[in-house]
C-alpha cells in the first residue's frame, strides 16, 4: 500500500472513531436528559396558591380581658393588609396576613371552623375577631355561597356597633371578589423545563 493511500485510510479510520464518538456522547446526552425529565412527579399533589388584588387594615381594641372588637377598617393594598390590635394593658401588636392566618388556623375555635364548621363554637377571642372581619377572607375563610350566613351570624358581632359593620360589607365582598387561585399540578411527571402546568381562576 502507498504512504499517500495508507494515510487516506487511516484518516478515514480516524474520522469513522470521531463520528462513533460523538454520536455516543450525543446519545447519552439524551438519555441523561431522558432520565433527569421522568423522575415521575406523579406522586406529587397538586398545588393550590391563593393571591388578592384587593385587602384591608383592620383596627381591633380588646374591651376586656380575652373580648375583642373590630373599630375600623380601611381598603388596603394587599402587601399592606393586616392588623393592628390594641390590648386592655395598653401594649399594641400588629399582625401581617400571614401572622394573623397562623394564629387563625392554630387557634382551636378558628381551627374547628375551617376543618368543619358543624363543630364550631363562636366567641370574640382574637382569633375568632380576624376570621370573621373582612380579613377573614385573606386567612382561609370560605367564598362559597353557602358560607355567607355564617358572616351574617358571626360577623356582626365582632364590630364595635352595626354601623361598622355595614360599611364592611362592601370591603368584604371587594376582597372576596378579588380573589383569585392558581392550581400548580405536575404535567405528565415530567420535571425541569416542563415541570408543571397551571391554571387560574377566580373564586
Amino acid at each position: 500500500m502507498t504512504p499517500l493511500r495508507r494515510h487516506a485510510v487511516l484518516r478515514r479510520v480516524k474520522d469513522i472513531t470521531l463520528s462513533t464518538t460523538l454520536s455516543l456522547a450525543l446519545l447519552n446526552g439524551s438519555v441523561l436528559l431522558q432520565s433527569c425529565g421522568s423522575n415521575s412527579n406523579s406522586d406529587q399533589p397538586e398545588r393550590t396558591e391563593t393571591s388578592f388584588g384587593k385587602g384591608v387594615r383592620t383596627y381591633i381594641t380588646e374591651t376586656a380581658p380575652g373580648n375583642f372588637k373590630i373599630t375600623d377598617e380601611v381598603p388596603a393594598q394587599p402587601g399592606q393588609a393586616g392588623a393592628i390590635v390594641n390590648y386592655a394593658d395598653g401594649h399594641r401588636d400588629t399582625l401581617s396576613v400571614e401572622a394573623a392566618r397562623r394564629l387563625v388556623e392554630t387557634d382551636q375555635s378558628t381551627r374547628t371552623y375551617l376543618n368543619n364548621p358543624n363543630g364550631y363554637t363562636h366567641h370574640n377571642g382574637l382569633a375568632n375577631v380576624l376570621l370573621w372581619g373582612s380579613l377573614g377572607y385573606m386567612l382561609g375563610r370560605s367564598t362559597a355561597p353557602q358560607y355567607a350566613a355564617d358572616r351574617n351570624r358571626y360577623g356582626a358581632g365582632v364590630y364595635a356597633n352595626p354601623g361598622l359593620y355595614n360599611r364592611s360589607t362592601q370591603i368584604s365582598d371587594n376582597i372576596r371578589n378579588s380573589r383569585v387561585t392558581r392550581t400548580v399540578r405536575p404535567s405528565g411527571g415530567r420535571s425541569g423545563f416542563f415541570g408543571g402546568r397551571s391554571r387560574s381562576y377566580s373564586s
